[in-house]
């Protein structure tokens, strides 16, 4: 084992092998804390495989990282021995765009930002949008199935994806960056690795969906006073625009609080600062406008009594300041510091009654604070627990466990899910056995003891070791 990275020198350039340094090995919230006995940085899928194969053949275990925005410790192991930790980070390249097909072939280093560019100087969009896109890599985002706040009109990262390129825990690479939209010939190994967060391959490249972008785009802020509103204003903007509505996000008053707490900087839409905003996202084309859209639609939910008070964007810029706030809640959730934070789904009709019947949960742990916000269009809430003023989140080390359950046994209660798009990681692993299907979890055991026989890709992340 100690022959490993020594026996890749001069097989691999000096670019690849990188300094051990602190930010491999610590996640975002300084929580999960990793080791590794080298970071090695291929530049293609051949040099991967090369690692690959040298690791298994010395039973070294390998830890994929793409640009270490994950938040369940995916990313981060501390293992016996000493894992390799494998970087995508000089994996950058947009290999080809195919405007005619929609379509877009990229390395897995690439950055989701940089992504963006390149498809709108095609003028076109690739829909996948989330907080940390100036440092999120594909890879990564592909290897967890990510989300963001588009999955109501585009989907996941599995949906935006038509081909993978990955490298096998054998060393073998499969090549899979055709980009068909319909290619039947046997098993779609492409969405078994998608979601599969490194542990039966390792992702080198994808072939992404591409999408028109729309002709004119607008966001409203519309008050609502309760979730239960939020569902009927979501029902209504469906039945108006239709597949024009590109995102819906749910955002709780303590968001905005949270914010003048910490000094955030952000523009407060109201005077009157309502319990809950909805903030609704359209983009249409065909001699459509955005902004009459939206305001037809408040026109009507005020006159159905569903919304108190709006506002919408008139500009580029307004829009783009809309949707700061709202990416800037969870910059003050970490200045605060969390007890307890939870990705979570349920059922969107469900929505409501979860948000109503959680704080009474919570209450039985203890006395705490809720942000409660997250992406209403397709159920995925982010709904986190918070210490009163004063106190700090190391004072309640032993509610952590206990809130967890209560937040998760609601969950599950109602037919969601405690993993909606962060993955499990090695955080959620013990969640996965209590709430996840036993034929689901055999089957998924079975698959890893297939695809990687001696467990040496990512070993602890989503399935126990």
């Amino acid at each position: 084992m100690a022959d490993i990275p020594d026996n890749l020198r001069g097989r691999l350039p000096d670019a690849a092998f990188r300094e051990v340094a602190p930010r491999y090995l610590e996640e975002p919230r300084g929580r999960w804390h990793g080791s590794a006995r080298a970071v090695l940085a291929p530049a293609t899928a051949e040099e991967t495989a090369l690692i690959v194969t040298a690791c298994a053949g010395a039973g070294v275990p390998i830890v994929p990282y793409a640009g270490g925005t994950g938040l369940v410790g995916g990313q981060i192991a501390a293992l016996d021995p000493a894992p390799v930790l494998l970087s995508v980070e000089r994996m950058t390249g947009v290999m080809k765009v195919d405007p005619d097909g929609h379509t877009m072939t990229v390395a897995a280093g690439a950055i989701l930002e940089d992504i963006h560019a390149a498809a709108a100087g095609h003028g076109l969009i690739f829909p996948l949008t989330l907080a940390s896109q100036g440092s999120a890599r594909i890879g990564g985002l592909l290897a967890t199935n990510a989300g963001g706040v588009n999955v109501i009109r585009y989907g996941n990262a599995r949906d935006l994806c038509l081909g993978v390129e990955a490298v096998m825990a054998d060393g073998t690479i499969l090549h899979g960056l055709k980009g068909l939209r319909k290619d039947n010939t046997g098993y779609d190994l492409r969405h078994l690795l998608i979601g599969s967060e490194g542990t039966l391959g390792i992702i080198t490249g994808a072939v992404l969906r591409l999408f028109p972008k729309p002709e004119s785009e607008a966001a409203a802020f519309m008050a609502v006073a309760d979730p239960e509103d939020a569902l009927k204003l979501l029902r209504l903007a469906q039945a108006r625009v239709g597949e024009g509505l590109s995102a819906f996000e749910l955002i709780g008053r303590a968001g905005l609080d949270f914010m003048d707490e910490t000094g955030t900087a952000y523009r407060d839409p109201f005077s009157d600062r309502p319990d809950w905003i909805c903030l609704v996202d359209l983009g249409v084309s065909g001699g459509r406008d955005a902004a009459d859209a939206l305001e037809g639609l408040f026109a009507e939910a005020w006159k159905a009594g569903l919304v108190t008070d709006g506002v919408i964007s008139q500009s580029v810029g307004q829009r783009a300041d809309f949707w700061a706030l709202r990416e800037r809640i969870p910059e003050a959730n970490r200045k605060i510091g969390s007890v307890s934070s939870h990705d979570i789904s349920v059922p969107v009709a469900a929505l409501p009654e979860f948000i109503a019947r959680a704080p009474a949960e919570i209450a039985a742990v203890g006395d705490f604070r809720i942000n409660c916000f997250g992406h209403m269009g397709d159920g995925n809430l982010h709904y986190n627990v918070f210490p009163r003023p004063g106190r700090r989140p190391a004072d309640h080390e032993d509610a952590r466990g206990p809130i967890k359950r209560a937040v998760h046994d609601l969950v599950d209660s109602l037919g969601g899910s405690v993993s909606a798009e962060h993955g499990i990681g090695r955080l959620k692993v013990a969640d996965l056995e209590r709430y996840g299907d036993p034929a689901k979890l055999a089957a998924m055991r079975a698959i890893k003891s297939a695809l990687d026989p001696a467990n040496i890709l990512n070993p602890g992340a989503v399935l126990r070791s």
